[in-house]
């Protein structure tokens, strides 16, 4: 098999050894990528470093590739080629693959407008006696090369978050994409360098293992940032291991929603039914832990149970289904074993629980579940909701609030006395109030507290992120 071949200082690379990607979910053969060094990253770094110094690229063009780059990924051709990428190496749906590839256009847009917009600010230093005389302002400036680093869940959007903001700020970057779904992002590498005017120095790829790969991208002194998607232990281990440098972490969440009696808890079931499936359950803000008031939590339940029951489940490249294969069988029977252990501990099986012939992991609502349990306590990224009932609205914000994590959590009410004060009491980065907490649009501020993440990513905010301030003052 030959290898699909990285990009470093615009020259296509492979490697004596290889890394063989299989499909999830039956185990064909997609491809081969190389196992790239840190003799690979040393280059790739190095060169990213020379065109910084040497032939920075102004905001207009750098707005031009951007804006290209989303009308290009509009195209049939390039659209339906990521999502079937998608599909095949994570598999994801090929429905929600295609929503993922339009997030994607949205991403680049966005960042192309911020691209045109970013700006400094006037100082009024005359406000001073000292400073009469003086003219003063800010920019923004380059942080220097960014080291990115992205998960297996969304290969294209999470690659585009960290890329195109980078291209806006004036970056050249360093993409290492996820050992299992490097297609994707190589991909999209690749369609920015040859066909959207991005030059060869602004953005390298390597593959490889992280101890070695992503190791070297986090110690390279060259390196100024690190922006990071995945799980907490890896995350504060690459900020530990790192303290001089700028280091965005997205990391991991156990999604709360809370839903009262006086809330659309029929449009709740719904929803929750969709946010805590799709991509089978491994997106950090899929729904996870719902907490229902003891007056609807039995029809609600019994809503959420007919709608989890019709979930289509199979084949990602299937246009009717809904839920697929975890990304390995080791990750399938993780998520087993902790529903074996809530059950243990007294859960009911609302539905779900086994593995079909074909492998996959059906969709599992679980009921009565001991808070304390792995299902409730830590991220199960997979197709497991855990219905649990409370009395009163501060118990379930009590509850909410009873995690390591910080990311999103939801309420749905009818209240808005309830809603201002889950406002003021949710302890999370993001509270969505009547819907999911899976919600995301790709503009807004997006990250989380604690062992969820240090950083708000969102093209204008990771942008501000990648740059510093620089303050100039004319006499």
């Amino acid at each position: 098999m030959s290898q699909h071949p990285v990009r470093i200082d615009g020259e296509p690379v492979t490697t004596d050894e290889g890394s063989v990607i299989a499909a999830p979910f039956d185990g064909r053969e997609i491809g081969e990528v190389p196992v790239c060094s840190a003799a690979h990253v040393d280059t790739a770094v190095a060169a990213a470093s020379r065109v910084m110094r040497e032939a920075p690229l102004p905001a207009w063009r750098r707005a031009e590739i951007l804006d290209r780059a989303a009308e290009l990924l509009a195209t049939d051709e390039v659209f339906e080629d990521l999502a079937r990428t998608i599909a095949l190496e994570a598999a994801k749906p090929i429905t929600t693959a295609r929503t993922e590839v339009t997030r994607c256009i949205s991403t680049f847009r966005f960042s192309a407008a911020v691209c045109r917009t970013m700006s400094g600010e006037v100082v009024p230093l005359d406000a001073a006696q000292a400073g009469e005389g003086r003219i003063g302002f800010t920019v923004r400036v380059p942080v220097g090369v960014i080291g990115a680093i992205t998960p297996f869940n969304f290969p294209l959007n999470l690659v585009a978050h960290k890329l195109a903001p980078a291209i806006a700020a004036g970056c050249a970057v360093v993409l290492k994409p996820a050992g299992q779904t490097p297609f994707t992002g190589l991909k999209l590498a690749e369609l920015l360098l040859d066909r959207c005017g991005l030059p060869a120095g602004w953005l390298h790829t390597v593959t490889g293992a992280g101890r070695e790969v992503g190791a070297a991208l986090v110690e390279h002194d060259e390196v100024a940032m690190i922006t990071f998607t995945g799980s907490p232990e890896v995350g504060w281990g690459i900020r530990a291991d790192a303290p001089r440098k700028k280091v965005s972490l997205e990391l991991g969440n156990n999604a709360p929603v809370i839903v009262e009696p006086d809330g659309d808890w029929r449009t709740a079931a719904t929803k929750i039914a969709a946010a805590g499936y799709s991509h089978a359950g491994q997106s950090c803000i899929s729904v996870q832990r719902v907490l229902a008031h003891e007056d609807i939590a039995e029809v609600f339940t019994a809503e959420l149970v007919e709608a989890v029951g019709g979930l289509v489940v199979g084949d990602p490249l299937n246009d009717d289904t809904q839920v697929s294969a975890l990304i390995t069988a080791d990750d399938r029977d993780r998520v087993r074993s902790w529903i074996e252990e809530a059950v243990a501990g007294g859960a009911a099986v609302a539905c779900g629980g086994e593995v079909g012939d074909d492998g996959v992991l059906a969709p599992t609502v679980l009921t009565g579940v001991d808070p304390d349990a792995k299902v409730c306590r830590d991220e199960v990224f997979g197709p497991v909701v855990v219905v649990n009932t409370y009395r009163d609205v501060e118990e379930a914000f009590a509850a909410a609030n009873d995690t390591r994590y910080g990311l999103h959590a939801g309420i749905f009410t009818g209240s808005l006395a309830t809603t201002r004060r889950a406002l003021e009491v949710l302890d999370f980065g993001g509270v969505i109030v009547n819907d999911v907490p899976t919600w995301r649009a790709d503009q807004m501020p997006y990250g989380g507290l604690r062992d969820s993440g240090n950083t708000r990513e969102g093209p204008a905010y990771a942008a501000h992120e990648m740059t510093e301030t620089r303050t100039i003052v004319i006499s």
